[in-house]
């Protein structure tokens, strides 16, 4: 009998000792981060069924008209950009109030010496200009994919947003039209900061 309560005392720490192992791997899975996190449920808004990107900017001490010449200046430069096709432009220009262009642009998402993979991404960019602040919208997002091979067309609708873009159960991004969410919010991510900085 006192040995095997010797036995038993002596392998107690050993138990100890698993289960802190065991409560550190739970505890290290249950703090890691997933890199996909920004990218899932509601990173893509839609608005009456149609994908639509918004935020407003500050412009602390701007007037309107100063707003509007600071964001009408990027956007002729940003339609002149080396990775955009002629087709972008500057279409709106509602003096001191509102810009608007349309961009058709190469969305990279892949580019080795053995690999180029990229779309088209087409879409409209809206800044409603005011005092000290900028109401940025992008929308009307489409893609052209592998167009120089078999060109597939994929509109944001139907391509990106929570159903299409993410997995049943939205913990990760969709196999194939994942990447092209991930690379459409890191873009409007860009954009919008860019906003920012210029009116800040």
């Amino acid at each position: 009998m006192k040995r095997l309560f010797f036995a038993l005392f002596m392998s107690l720490p050993m138990v100890v000792m698993a289960q802190d192992n065991t409560w550190e791997r739970v505890e290290t899975s249950a703090n890691s981060v997933n890199p996909d996190q920004k990218y899932l449920a509601g990173a893509v808004p839609e608005v009456d069924g149609k994908v639509v990107f918004k935020t407003t900017v500050d412009a602390p001490g701007k007037s309107a008209q100063q707003v509007y010449d600071i964001v009408l200046d990027y956007m002729k430069k940003l339609v002149h950009e080396p990775n955009q096709f002629e087709q972008s432009r500057v279409v709106l220009e509602d003096k001191g109030r509102q810009v608007g262009a349309t961009l058709q642009e190469w969305l990279v998402f892949k580019s080795t010496a053995l690999q180029l993979d990229r779309t088209r991404l087409l879409y409209n960019l809206i800044v409603d200009c005011a005092d000290g602040k900028a109401d940025v919208t992008m929308s009307r997002i489409n893609y052209i994919y592998d167009e120089e091979r078999d060109p597939q067309h994929y509109v944001a609708e139907e391509w990106i947003t929570d159903k299409w873009g993410l997995n049943k159960k939205q913990t990760k991004l969709a196999r194939v039209s994942g990447k092209f969410r991930r690379k459409t919010i890191d873009r409007k991510d860009f954009l919008f900061n860019k906003f920012a900085e210029l009116l800040k």
